[in-house]
């Protein structure tokens, strides 16, 4: 698209990136359209591998689950029976995030919040008149989840490594 207005240009770019200017806060309905022919091509090579990333991502959940699972304030994702997950985001619930993620990100492990506001509760989706406590779960989920390092290279070690320091951390912050 071509334009002389930054109006224009402004609203086109929040279009194709969900409707919004900062990750995870939508202040429009928009759609994902930021893939450029470069990732296009890197994405069709990768995606012949597709399968395999996918199941080593199930094996390091099953693996985070294992180590995880005897941790005192850790809640663990679940998988449906009639479901197979593939664990794009690996994601733990706690009720002191903030300092988890502080501890963990000053022992150099990498992690964050997905999705920190609930659908209901953003700016592109007032005008359905749904407001804080409308879906308790949901606000709850957005205050306790982190996501941990999740991708299909990661090692056995690291993975039990960062279930050493939540362990650790979770000691220490009860």
């Amino acid at each position: 698209m071509t334009t002389n207005s930054q109006h224009i240009a402004q609203k086109v770019r929040m279009l194709r990136d969900h409707g919004q200017t900062k990750k995870y806060f939508h202040e429009m309905e928009g759609y994902n359209g930021r893939l450029d022919s470069i990732q296009a091509g890197i994405l069709r090579v990768k995606l012949k591998n597709l399968s395999n990333r996918n199941e080593a991502r199930r094996k390091h959940a099953e693996l985070y689950g294992e180590v995880l699972a005897n941790i005192d304030g850790v809640i663990l994702p679940k998988e449906a029976d009639y479901a197979k997950h593939v664990y794009h985001i690996y994601a733990i619930r706690v009720h002191h995030r903030d300092s988890l993620i502080r501890a963990l990100m000053g022992n150099e492990i990498q992690c964050g919040i997905h999705y920190p506001l609930p659908i209901h509760l953003q700016e592109a989706y007032q005008f359905l008149g749904k407001g804080r406590g409308s879906f308790a779960v949901a606000e709850k989920c957005a205050e306790e989840l982190v996501s941990l390092p999740m991708f299909p290279e990661l090692s056995e070690e690291r993975i039990r490594h960062v279930a050493e320091e939540i362990r650790h951390t979770m000691q220490r912050i009860r």
